[in-house]
């Protein structure tokens, strides 16, 4: 009696799902299509976005640690921007054009440096650098992006899955910033945000019949993806780590995301939730193109495979690539985007610090004579620029 109550059960299942497929293909092209995630508004309820807002919490600690270790106020001798915050004051500009700590600073906080990461085999670093953050100015266009993009999504398609895509994207960018840095410190947090962009643009067409505003989704969507890709042309952005978060986030889309009127369709059908969870699941999947979702997969993970074995074996693209640097960084008057670590000389007198440099023979004069090795490369590098 049991067996033919569950048969019957499932057969059920089997119609409402037949029943519940033909109707979300007919109301593609009804007035029930829901607006692109940008144009709606979000939920009050906290619980709908807690990931997100652990990921900003953990972005600004890294920030405010970043410049605690830098101390311009100390290392620097008072020689900094916005010095009323002093111990949390900033380099100047002309050391800085995003308004942050040292190169020196970065490359002790955990940047990603070419010399530390294959010579002295620091791989951490590739975990630590999509936290930092280059300065103030990235900080806040990054993270306004990240709250923007991510608590409409993760309202959308869930805490899970969205907090998924960030960790993967970040970590996917970090290591294709691997592949082709040079031997200056970079950051590599806006590839988790580069992520969500491509989650976003991947879960637009996979839903295209789905949504209203899809155009004006779209210039929202490349707006900010372009705001980032030419922020990461200035010194201490990894711009291919944005291309790496961009290519998981697109790829984890396809595989994560699900058609967002599933939930309400399944909701309207009110006796479907009366049977078995897995019965559920397997209704939802039978609908979301598995096929497309399976491939998708399969090449995410491959690149993915890829990528490491390239970092683990120290693979070098702009050996390869001539001019692959300039998209991560285009030299200006403002600044440099030499790699090399440059010579100075040195002359220490009772009260002042003199360090020239050979190459252009430029020189400046400080007021203090302790300095620390890692700050003395820092200014060489500003006086040979």
């Amino acid at each position: 009696m049991a067996d033919g109550s569950k048969s019957q059960a499932q057969v059920e299942i089997k119609q409402q799902c037949a029943s519940m497929a033909s109707t979300f293909s007919t109301e593609m092209t009804a007035d029930e299509r829901v607006p692109f995630p940008f144009f709606r508004p979000l939920s009050q309820k906290r619980a709908n976005t807690w990931i997100i807002s652990l990921f900003v919490i953990l972005h600004l600690g890294a920030f405010t640690v970043t410049m605690i270790v830098n101390d311009c106020w100390e290392n620097s001798y008072g020689d900094c921007a916005l010095k009323p915050l002093r111990r949390f004051s900033f380099q100047p500009l002309y050391e800085n054009p995003l308004l942050g700590p040292s190169a020196s600073t970065l490359e002790e906080i955990g940047a990603l440096q070419k010399t530390l990461l294959t010579n002295n085999q620091q791989l951490r670093r590739i975990f630590t650098s999509p936290w930092l953050h280059a300065g103030l100015f990235h900080l806040i266009i990054n993270l306004s992006s990240v709250i923007f993009v991510g608590l409409h999504l993760e309202q959308e398609f869930g805490s899970f899955r969205i907090g998924v895509i960030y960790i993967l994207s970040a970590i996917t960018g970090s290591l294709v910033a691997s592949l082709f840095v040079q031997d200056r410190p970079s950051v590599c947090s806006s590839g988790a945000l580069v992520g969500l962009l491509g989650t976003l643009l991947s879960g637009l067409i996979r839903n295209w019949k789905s949504y209203t505003n899809k155009f004006a989704g779209l210039v929202a969507t490349m707006t900010i993806l372009m705001t980032n890709l030419v922020l990461g042309l200035i010194p201490y952005i990894n711009n291919f780590a944005n291309i790496g978060g961009f290519m998981s986030g697109f790829l984890l889309g396809f595989v994560l995301l699900f058609k967002p009127q599933q939930e309400k369709l399944a909701r309207n059908k009110g006796g479907l939730f009366e049977f078995d969870a897995k019965d559920i699941v397997k209704c939802r999947k039978s609908l979301d193109k598995p096929v497309q979702r399976g491939a998708a997969l399969v090449i995410f993970a491959l690149l993915l495979a890829g990528i490491i074995m390239a970092v683990l074996h120290g693979i070098d693209i702009n050996k390869y690539c001539s001019w692959c640097h300039y998209f991560d960084c285009i030299p200006s008057k403002w600044w440099s985007c030499s790699d090399k670590a440059f010579h100075c000389e040195k002359l220490v007198s009772s009260e002042h610090l003199t360090l020239s440099c050979p190459n252009t023979g430029r020189f400046k004069v400080f007021p203090f004579t302790n300095i620390s090795e890692a700050r003395f490369q820092d200014i060489c590098n500003l006086i040979c620029f």
